[in-house]
């Protein structure tokens, strides 16, 4: 219990007592007086400046009026199996 006790209570502590210094010295620190930001005069707001154009229609998709759908593809069955191991291609 005794290494075990110090191992959990004082160096488990130090990375906490870390963050705690380090936000301390964040809240003191004094603003940089150097150039002073460029004023954009709205006051921060979000709006864009321009509104935007209207969007455009998308394209259909998909079989168009009167169309008939094209035929599909004949269906090619695959062989299955290995040549040269005892086996016939086709069973």
């Amino acid at each position: 219990m005794g290494w075990t006790f110090v191992y959990l209570m004082v160096f488990l502590k130090l990375p906490i007592i870390a963050l705690l210094l380090i936000v301390w010295w964040a809240i003191r620190q004094k603003p940089e007086t150097g150039e002073p930001p460029p004023d954009e005069g709205d006051g921060g707001s979000r709006k864009p400046r321009h509104p935007r154009p209207p969007l455009r229609p998308l394209p259909r998709r998909g079989p168009h009026h009167g169309a008939t759908p094209p035929a599909p593809p004949s269906r090619v069955r695959a062989v299955s199996g290995f040549a040269g191991h005892g086996h016939s291609a086709a069973h």
